[in-house]
């Protein structure tokens, strides 16, 4: 009979279960494992017998098979050794378990190294939360990892340091101790470990109020100024007035950044929204995803926080062309021959750029023509500004106009207003699954939730008829100017609120002028 063995793979941010049969028959020694899994499944085999042998085992001296099932999906990833080299001990007799009855009841994560140690592996919240799913009782995983596995509660986290430890536990030789400190995980917020906050953003203060409805409605937003005039900085603290992440949500930002092998803190849920901040020069990939095993890019990093994109008109066309769909989505899907993910990716886009390619436009300092400002900004695509909610021009502070000692509002003040507003919007959204504030609402939502009467209807037709709006912008607009009226405790769109929805596009008014001109 084969030996059956529980162990856990991914696919996308979500673990699934995989069990690991392993049978000896008789013929030559060999190794074959089939089950569709990459190179460093299939280079398991090797690990596993010298693992093995430094732990005091015996690779047994027959054809070994192992089957990963299901197997009509691959696999990839080294921690399916511990479970390979467990199982093939119970095929060969070498170990009994001393409760052989509950073996269905434990998991096993873990790369051997060839000296019999278990060495970290990525991904491992995912695949315990999916172990506890699969009704697992007690997973085994590497000791490295003990403190993120034990974030997912219903399932206890063993952690060992090799091979020789898991097989004395499950023998019954010795009880399980281990010298890490038991409890639970911890969750505390704390403050802003960067120490930004925008009393530091001076000079601004027309700019302010569209961050601030920005983040109160998770809106897109631009700014366009010269260098220096305050973009980089203004950016950088948007996450410092964003409101708190629900748990649900800190978890599956906690499980991306897993899987990427990012989570540096492994013993408490990433609780402070993301900021990810790409160079121009980021390959397509690596802005979206790729790779031979399809894994999560930027635009995945900052699910549920901040994709900031500085210098965007520097980005590479195709790059940002590869944005439209994900950002209508909020999930991106990255095929490969080996594999295929589907990744979350709902995240307030906030870039910056020049006015034109020397950066001084309106200056005495540029000499670029129209056509040059023109051609420069055009760099970015209409579906692209499309889909920017907000572009506001920023005018460079002078310095010595402003009092000694000047500070702007502090975020804890921001934070306040734009958490008050997303509390309107979640009694506004709590029926309604998958919305946590304006900017995600579809075309049909927004005619539910945004009564528009007369005379803010005909503001926008006035728009409309100057500017020739899409359809998109249309309930852009709309859904900006819910925003503002919820920041200012209105119940209906009233026409000011409109008015400023529709003040909130520089660029694009500008570029139509140079057009038309």
């Amino acid at each position: 009979m084969a030996s059956i063995i529980k162990s856990f793979a991914l696919t996308g941010v979500n673990g699934y279960l995989v069990e690991v049969e392993i049978k000896t028959i008789s013929g030559k020694s060999s190794v074959t494992i089939v089950g569709l899994g990459d190179a460093s499944v299939r280079e398991s085999s090797e690990r596993i017998q010298a693992s093995l042998h430094e732990s005091g085992f015996e690779f047994p001296k027959m054809k070994v098979v192992i089957n990963l099932a299901p197997g009509n999906i691959k696999k990839s990833g080294s921690h399916f050794d511990l479970a390979m080299a467990v199982g093939l001990l119970l095929q060969s007799e070498q170990i009994v378990i001393k409760y052989p009855e509950k073996l269905h009841a434990f998991g096993f994560l873990g790369e051997l190294s060839l000296n019999g140690v278990i060495k970290p592996c990525r991904g491992v919240l995912p695949m315990v939360e999916a172990a506890r799913n699969a009704g697992v009782e007690k997973i085994i995983v590497p000791r490295d990892n003990l403190k993120e596995a034990m974030l997912v509660n219903g399932v206890e986290a063993l952690g060992f340091e090799n091979l020789k430890e898991v097989v004395s536990f499950l023998s019954g030789e010795k009880d399980y101790s281990h010298v890490l400190e038991q409890g639970q995980a911890t969750t505390n917020r704390g403050n802003h470990a960067s120490g930004n906050d925008f009393k530091d953003v001076i000079g601004q203060d027309a700019l302010m109020q569209y961050i601030v409805v920005a983040a109160a409605g998770g809106h897109n937003l631009l700014m366009i100024g010269s260098p220096g005039c305050g973009k980089s900085m203004a950016a950088s603290r948007i996450p410092t007035i964003l409101p708190a992440m629900s748990e649900e949500e800190s978890l599956e930002v906690t499980k991306i950044y897993s899987i990427a092998g990012l989570l540096q803190n492994s013993d408490s849920l990433i609780l402070e929204r993301p900021f990810r901040a790409p160079h121009h020069n980021a390959s397509t990939n690596a802005l979206v995803g790729g790779g031979n095993r399809a894994i999560p890019g930027e635009i995945t990093l900052a699910h549920n926080g901040v994709l900031f994109l500085d210098e965007i008109a520097e980005f590479s066309k195709k790059s940002l062309e590869t944005l439209r769909q994900p950002m209508e989505d909020n999930f991106i899907t990255i095929s490969r021959v080996n594999q295929t993910n589907t990744y979350p990716c709902n995240f307030m886009l906030v870039a910056a750029m020049n006015p034109c390619a020397c950066g001084y436009y309106g200056d005495s300092k540029c000499h670029c023509s129209d056509y040059k400002v023109l051609q420069y900004r055009q760099k970015i695509s209409g579906p692209i500004m499309d889909r920017m909610d907000i572009q506001k021009n920023l005018q460079p502070v002078n310095f010595l106009d402003l009092p000694v000692g000047a500070e702007g509002y502090s975020s804890a003040e921001l934070r306040e207003k734009v958490e008050l507003a997303r509390a309107v919007q979640y009694e506004r959204f709590k029926k309604v699954p998958g919305i946590n504030c304006n900017a995600q609402m579809s075309p049909a939502q927004v005619k539910e939730f945004c009564f528009l009467d007369n005379e803010v209807m005909e503001l926008l037709r006035k728009a409309y008829e100057r500017f020739h709006y899409s359809a998109r912008s249309y309930h852009k607009f709309i859904k900006l100017a819910r925003t503002l009226g919820d920041l200012d405790g209105s119940m209906q769109i009233r026409r000011r609120d409109m008015a400023a929805a529709l003040l909130a596009r520089d660029l694009e008014r500008d570029r139509a002028g140079m057009m038309v001109v």
